[in-house]
């Protein structure tokens, strides 16, 4: 269970920053405490969608995984994210993402930061 919040927290970490650092991708809300709660429901999704989604699109697109060295792992995040805003949007979370190629930036930045905070944040493995 530690973990999972771990995971969460870093997710919303790095979706803030993608946030934060790209005009296409927003996060909108009345106060401070209502963007952290909203940001916490989107990491929620997005850890989901990265749950349930992503290995099935992984083992759909392997031929593409070896033929491209692993470079389409871009695009399958770039799609993980656009799943994630249409998710947010019909669950009427204001979150969006404007366009493929901001996903794919997106996502490249989300998978950077999500990176260096789970090294940073602790996994509750003692």
């Amino acid at each position: 269970m530690k973990n999972f919040v771990v995971k969460t927290i870093a997710n919303a970490g790095a979706l803030a920053v993608a946030v934060w650092l790209l005009d296409k991708i927003t996060l909108t809300g009345d106060s401070t405490g209502k963007k952290v709660g909203t940001l916490i429901l989107v990491a929620l999704v997005f850890g989901l969608v990265n749950f349930l989604v992503k290995p099935v699109v992984k083992v759909l697109t392997f031929p593409l995984f070896i033929l491209t060295l692993g470079l389409i792992t871009l695009v399958v995040n770039a799609l993980m994210l656009l799943l994630t805003s249409w998710v947010c949007d019909k669950l009427d979370l204001s979150f969006h993402v404007e366009g493929f190629w901001t996903a794919v930036v997106g996502g490249l930045i989300i998978s950077v930061v999500s990176w260096a905070l789970n090294v940073v944040l602790p996994d509750g493995k003692d």
